[in-house]
């Protein structure tokens, strides 16, 4: 390919950059998690994971306890894609994995704990606080 040709092609090859650069970007967009669950109450849920010692083996800012490192840090919940590491990071996802994560997720090391489902709504509204 000789200088002309190089010239000639040169704004369609920029066009061409920009136009794939659009169409990455589009999917970068920081999109936030839902963060509204149907009939929660985030103190509540702040309330009953105290409740529920779920720090005995989580970190959870805001909640009292010993704040421990069995399980994962939940101090992002709110923004994270994922719970558990496989399952979409969504309001009725993170209600029914509260209420039974090994039938959720089998093989988690989670116990079901016998949340009911309103306090699985209060919880799940107080996790996606923590962003």
């Amino acid at each position: 390919m000789n200088i002309r040709q190089y010239d000639r092609l040169q704004p369609a090859l920029r066009a061409g950059a920009m136009l794939l650069c659009a169409v990455l970007a589009s999917g970068c967009g920081s999109q936030d998690k839902p963060s509204r669950v149907d009939g929660g109450d985030p103190e509540r849920g702040r309330l009953l994971t105290q409740q529920y010692q779920c720090a005995a083996c989580h970190y959870i800012p805001e909640v009292q306890g010993t704040n421990g490192d069995a399980g994962p840090s939940l101090q992002y919940m709110g923004r994270l894609s994922y719970i558990a590491g496989s399952i979409p990071n969504q309001p009725e996802n993170m209600v029914r994995f509260l209420r039974n994560p090994p039938a959720v997720k089998p093989g988690t090391l989670m116990p079901a704990l016998g949340i009911s489902e309103e306090e699985a709504r209060h919880m799940a509204a107080f996790m996606y606080t923590l962003k």
